[in-house]
């Protein structure tokens, strides 16, 4: 298969932390390089040749820690584990040492972490690239994989109605962020008090002005998924929220993804989540399990986003 010939590149910032940081331009430019290293993986086989990343993780994992190793190993690069879920990030020793030493012996940083602020830290005291894969407040990596998987199901994003049931999260917050710089309309429902961050709307809205998205809030998951092209939903209770879990139950009830949900979204609608799924709760069986659910494109997209990521950071 022929090698797709890319636009010139557009100036890259040196981490990826939130998402907010890339341009429209650039986010766009991504997700082409994404498409060509899905198609085209071995023209990529050298970008990390030579160079070590550290993976650090503070959170338990399974699809992001899969996909970054077997992405920097097949790009030439090695990896190096640390597992921060017994003793969390600034215990041992202060977040800014940790930081300056592995500067030291690696090229990058990958990090799964509680609090953004550990990200913004290491950022800061490193000339490395540092990656989130995820903090409490942004997940970047996830909601480019889920834009990609949008764009190879429907084509241009431009446009394209995407609803968001559930807690205004990490992955709200990306999807906001990523959905304003390539034009999409995101509905966004949450019960009271659950809201996405009061910033992220703003500076997500403040964006898509520029590119003719629209950021929209409800309080109704009926009146979000009419006619959308895609319903996506997450876990109500994310981790380090967990003594919420019984209170939060109760008030998502109303929000969750089943077959008279769905019915309300478009024909050829698709529904997605970022997995893991806590079955019976957020999503009925029906609807994970069933032929409208792309959530293993999203899964297996992982990677070919993250490759991306890291081959535009050290190209």
């Amino acid at each position: 298969m022929a090698t797709t010939t890319l636009a010139a590149p557009v100036l890259a910032p040196n981490d990826l932390l939130t998402g907010a940081e890339w341009s429209p331009a650039h986010t766009r430019e991504l997700l082409a390089i994404t498409a060509d290293i899905k198609a085209n993986p071995a023209s990529y086989a050298d970008t990390l040749r030579g160079k070590f990343l550290a993976l650090i993780f503070e959170k338990p994992s399974l699809r992001t820690r899969v996909t970054f190793e077997v992405g920097i190993q097949s790009m030439g690069g090695h990896v190096v584990f640390l597992d921060h879920t017994q003793a969390r990030l600034g215990e041992r020793e202060s977040i800014a040492d940790v930081a300056r030493n592995l500067e030291r012996w690696v090229q990058g940083i990958v990090a799964r972490v509680y609090e953004q602020r550990v990200l913004d830290e290491m950022a800061a005291t490193t000339e490395i690239p540092v990656v989130n894969a995820l903090s409490d407040k942004f997940h970047p990596c996830q909601a480019l994989a889920d834009f990609f998987t949008l764009e190879e199901k429907f084509g241009n994003l431009k446009g394209l109605k995407l609803a968001y049931v559930g807690d205004g999260n990490n992955v709200c917050h990306s999807l906001m962020y990523l959905a304003a710089r390539l034009g999409v309309t995101l509905r966004i429902a949450t019960p009271e008090n659950y809201a996405p961050d009061a910033d992220v709307t703003a500076d997500s809205r403040r964006v898509a002005k520029e590119t003719k998205a629209k950021i929209e809030l409800f309080a109704d998951p009926r009146e979000a998924v009419e006619d959308v092209q895609a319903v996506y939903t997450d876990s109500w209770t994310s981790m380090g929220f967990e003594a919420e879990e019984k209170v939060r139950k109760e008030v998502f009830k109303p929000y969750q993804v089943n077959r008279k949900l769905m019915a309300l979204a478009g024909r050829d609608s698709v529904f997605m989540h970022c997995l893991p799924a806590h079955r019976g709760y957020e999503v009925t069986n029906e609807i994970l399990d069933g032929s409208r659910s792309v959530v293993l494109d999203q899964s297996e997209n992982r990677m070919y986003v993250q490759k991306a990521i890291l081959h535009t950071l050290y190209r």
